[in-house]
């Protein structure tokens, strides 16, 4: 495989997990009545995943830290955020905004 297969495969794996995790934490979170931001709680959700697993990655395969390999990892962080940003609830959203003519301020 090469880097580009390997960064697709890995984005569409993170930004699945991600959007379960968000899911999850917004039910525990709609449970006990307290009110977030889900942009805000899937930007961290992101954040807080994806640098695990592209740490988690680099360390397994023995890359070492150079420069390159630390902005791969802060463009797969960036890049899984906008994953999980446009996630399924989000599309549905954005329909339903257009349909009934509203605007999420």
């Amino acid at each position: 495989m090469n880097n580009l297969q390997i960064i697709t495969t890995g984005l569409l794996i993170m930004s699945t997990l991600i959007s379960l995790a968000t899911e999850a934490v917004k039910k525990i979170l709609t449970e006990y009545n307290k009110t977030y931001r889900a942009n805000t709680l899937s930007g961290v959700i992101a954040l807080v995943l994806s640098t695990i697993a592209a740490v988690c990655y680099v360390v397994t395969t023995g890359t070492a830290f150079t420069s390159q390999v630390i902005v791969w990892i802060v463009m797969f962080v960036f890049a899984s955020w906008l994953c999980a940003m446009v996630g399924y609830d989000k599309v549905i959203q954005t329909i339903g905004q257009f349909k009934n003519g509203v605007n999420d301020k």
